[in-house]
């Protein structure tokens, strides 16, 4: 396994061991005690699998406390933009983001910690896999509009699919007022 840390405090890339041959590929998307090596020890006790077509954009999506969620994020099938954001009150880099491209092919994975929110962009129909540290609680249920531009997410496309959801999602200044 390989490991690849940010400059931004908390997230990790993850990119597994894949042994192949004639028949296909094996490898292991999560094994407990290989993960606490790199810290990331808090369990996982929620599975969710959602698929998007290409041009589909989900997020910026968190919960809020005490029901924050930290997620290990891989793409089963296909490429997805995917970006997580500090959303920590009092961070050093409150506001920054971390993105990467997760590809089916690679199986590399993004472990996103709990105050950070999380969003992605199909950059093919991919279905995307994800694993919680926390059960989802709609009341707790929220986010920060894709392209506020205080973020100033590079986003690989400028008219993206979205839900109605997702199109009204608050700025980070407006979610800030509200909420911290």
């Amino acid at each position: 396994m390989e490991v690849r840390y940010f400059d931004l405090e908390g997230p990790v890339e993850v990119i597994p061991e894949i042994y192949k041959d004639e028949r296909g590929i094996f490898l292991e998307s999560f094994r407990a005690e290989v993960f606490s090596k790199i810290g990331i020890t808090k369990p996982f006790i929620q599975d969710n699998h959602s698929f998007s077509k290409k041009n589909v954009l989900r997020g910026i999506h968190f919960q809020l406390k005490p029901h924050e969620q930290a997620k290990l994020v891989r793409v089963g099938m296909g490429k997805a933009y995917d970006v997580a954001v500090d959303l920590r009150p009092g961070s050093e880099s409150f506001g920054k983001h971390v993105s990467l491209i997760l590809d089916s092919e690679k199986q590399n994975m993004l472990y996103i910690p709990e105050g950070f929110g999380h969003g992605f962009v199909a950059l093919e129909d991919c279905i995307l896999q994800y694993k919680c540290t926390a059960y989802y609680h709609p009341a707790s249920d929220t986010g920060i509009r894709w392209n506020d531009q205080e973020l100033n997410i590079n986003w690989p496309l400028k008219d993206p699919v979205l839900s109605k959801k997702d199109s009204n999602l608050p700025s980070l200044k407006s979610f800030i007022e509200h909420n911290i």
